[in-house]
This record gives C-alpha cells, structure tokens and sequence, in this order.
C-alpha cells in the first residue's frame, strides 16, 4: 500500500507552489476563493497518491470528505475554538468561513481528477 510515485510528488510540489503564489499574489473575487479551492483537492489529491497505492475512486473520496470535513469545521469556527483567529497562516491554510461555492469548488476538483485519471490511463491509438 506504501509506495511512493515520483511523479504525483512533483505535480503535489507544482500544485503547492501555485497555491502559495495566489495565496501571496491574488486577490481577486475568482482565482483565489474559487479556482484555489478547485486546485486544492486536486494537490491533496496528488499528495495522497504520492505515498498510497489506492484506487483513484477511494483517494478522490477520501479527499472530497476531508475537504468537506474542513468546511464544516469552519462553520463551526474552529479558528477561534482554537485560538487561531490571530494567526495568519492558520486562517489561511484552515479558512475562516463556510461557504456552499467551496464545496461546489471542492466537487469540480474531485471530478477533474477522476476525468483526468480516466483520460490519462487511456491507451493511445
């Protein structure tokens, strides 16, 4: 089950870099709230399949329901429960609010990923 893949990695770091980018840069009422949340799954996704030997079907799930668990954490405050409120990277890597669109975001991720592991793992003609 444990085996690690070069290539998820790289595309994990590639993913992740991006992310500190429109996290740094962006500041937009598109690319950060709503393509962020679509790239992060996809590069949870990729984080998982770097180390795990699953199926793509369990890994997109078990990332869509970790990534719906963390939203429902947020609408439940969980910065402030923890005491976070203060700490910026806290807020951003956790949130801060519960919104529908991210879920709807998380879902178009997760289903770029199954589309994208279906099309790539076509034989070429």
């Amino acid at each position: 089950m444990l085996k690690f893949n070069k290539n998820y990695f790289l595309l994990t770091l590639l993913l992740f870099l991006i992310e500190v980018c429109i996290a740094l840069f962006v500041h937009d009422h598109f690319v950060r709230p709503y393509l962020g949340d679509v790239l992060v799954v996809i590069l949870i996704y990729c984080f998982v399949k770097s180390f795990l030997t699953i199926s793509v079907i369990k890994a997109a799930t078990a990332v869509l329901l970790f990534a719906f668990g963390v939203e429902t954490l947020q609408y439940f405050a969980i910065i402030e429960i923890l005491g976070l409120q203060d700490n910026s990277l806290a807020r951003t890597v956790i949130g801060t609010s519960f919104a529908w669109e991210d879920i709807l975001a998380y879902i178009v991720g997760i289903m770029i990923v199954i589309v994208s592991e279906k099309w790539l793992r076509k034989p070429l003609k």
